[in-house]
């Protein structure tokens, strides 16, 4: 490849996109949606004044994410079939351009393409942080797993341009890819989730209520009788039998490694978390995160509920800092499996498009 052959079919691609009013006119409209999500997103997060900038920062990269997978493939699904149809493709190949310039520098274009919507989230971004609450580090990370996303994305679209013949197909074959991508992990996840079952034991006590008096009721550990809240200090409540009784639980923990090559989770599993005062995550990336680890642990064989003891059930049940903590990040797997999708279809697609081709598609137009 050559440095200089690769920007000048950058710079071709990008003028060919950006001569079109209809490319502002949807960075316009993108730029309306941000205004009218911040608004709401301060709207939503304003009981919360310290960890409101978390808040909204996320919110707006996952929109940002969002309008990348419905536009990106519309962009660069048509890349090199659309030239092949408009013959303009066969005058570059028979340039000093190679295979690989050609592909790679399409890439590059549709990539620069999709960061034109993170270009203009920035402003959005900035007010977020200066709001109070954004995380550097949160801050960093999750910007540049966006930007690697965006690049994947549009890694895809231009493989299968070059695989597929026909544009409409290739674009419609991306959508569907991405969609696998983003819809299909969870669907995926929800459905085989739900076949795999075990059976978990259930131990409950319950106060034996006939014994207190009409209005009255005991005082919990640690509660003190008011006028508002007249309980019963009795250090022996009366409790009844204990009761045990098996069910059938779902072992979403067997398949939570489905959702780890979702663009929306890996960013959220890339980015570190921040927790509030009470331990749960200050921002959507930790809250999805928390989702995906607390899928990681495995049903209790038993469960005991004691209401006599109402501590027994509180200790069984970890915090969202230590369900984070003790669980196994997943990003980078789903980040690898992701590359080399896209690696494999962009080779593909340089062996379709390679010239001179032995055997092309019925109905090809060359030139």
């Amino acid at each position: 490849m050559n440095a200089q052959r690769l920007g000048t079919i950058v710079r071709l691609e990008l003028t060919q996109r950006t001569r079109s009013v209809a490319w502002y006119v949807l960075l316009g409209v993108f730029a309306l949606l941000l205004v009218i999500v911040t608004a709401l997103s301060f709207m939503a997060f304003s009981w919360s004044s310290r960890e409101q900038g978390s808040a909204i920062f996320s919110t707006i990269v996952y929109i940002t994410l969002l309008l990348v997978v419905l536009v990106s493939p519309t962009l660069s699904g048509n890349s090199i079939n659309g030239d092949r149809d408009a013959a303009t493709l066969a005058p570059v190949q028979v340039t000093l351009a190679t295979t690989a310039d050609i592909l790679v520098g399409k890439f590059l274009a549709a990539w620069i393409t999709g960061l034109a919507f993170v270009a203009v989230s920035i402003p959005f971004l900035v007010i977020a942080t200066l709001s109070g609450g954004a995380d550097a580090a949160t801050i960093a990370v999750s910007l540049l797993v966006l930007i690697v996303e965006v690049g994947i994305i549009a890694a895809i679209g231009v493989a299968l341009s070059g695989i597929i013949a026909r544009p409409l197909f290739s674009v419609a074959t991306t959508y569907l890819v991405v969609a696998a991508l983003v819809i299909g992990t969870p669907i995926a996840f929800a459905l085989v989730g739900a076949t795999m079952r075990t059976e978990q034991t259930y131990n409950n006590r319950s106060i034996d209520w006939e014994s207190y008096e009409d209005g009255e009721f005991p005082c919990m550990p640690g509660e003190t009788p008011t006028d508002d809240y007249p309980c019963v200090q009795d250090p022996t409540p009366e409790c009844g039998e204990w009761t045990t009784y098996t069910n059938e639980v779902v072992r979403f923990d067997r398949v939570w490694w489905v959702l780890a090559a979702n663009p929306f989770v890996i960013l959220a599993d890339a980015t570190p978390t921040t927790f509030d005062s009470s331990g749960y995550p200050v921002d959507l990336f930790g809250q999805i995160k928390l989702g995906v680890r607390a899928a990681q642990q495995p049903p209790a064989a038993e469960v005991t509920w004691d209401e006599c003891s109402p501590e027994s059930l509180e200790d069984q049940q970890p915090t969202p800092e230590e369900i984070i903590a003790q669980s196994t990040p997943s990003w980078f797997v789903g980040l690898s499996l992701q590359l080399l999708l896209a690696a494999g279809l962009l080779w593909w697609a340089w062996s379709r498009t390679n010239t001179p081709a032995r055997r092309l598609p019925p109905g090809t137009r060359i030139a």
